[in-house]
């Protein structure tokens, strides 16, 4: 069983592949296939891990949509020829900011937690 550091930072890493991915804004990710295959894989990944994380770690923070975002990984998945993809620029732009503000401060709390004596 892998840390959920490893984890925590891997989600990390997708988010700002995303956010870079999708820095030209709303218009560019609608027109540009590149683009949007980028956004969509990096959301997987993003979402595979959300899975691997440990249920002690997820349950010390319930605001978080665990849930939604592993159901939401399954749907990008399984569904991929039904995605709407305004719908996806709604979470990248409302839903991921503070899922990396959140992720960010577990890893600083597990950080904080390891060094202790």
């Amino acid at each position: 069983m892998k840390d959920d550091r490893a984890y925590l930072r891997h989600i990390l890493e997708c988010l700002d592949a995303i956010r870079a991915y999708t820095a030209e804004g709303r218009d560019r990710f609608l027109t540009d296939r590149k683009t949007q295959k980028a956004t969509l894989r990096e959301l997987q990944e993003l979402a595979e891990s959300t899975q691997r994380l440990s249920s002690h770690l997820k349950e010390k923070r319930p605001e978080t949509p665990w849930r939604d975002i592993s159901g939401f990984g399954n749907v990008l998945v399984r569904d991929y020829l039904g995605i709407n993809l305004a719908r996806i620029w709604a979470v990248v732009e409302r839903d991921l900011p503070p899922l990396r503000a959140a992720v960010a401060a577990m890893l600083r709390e597990l950080a904080l937690i390891r060094e202790k004596p």
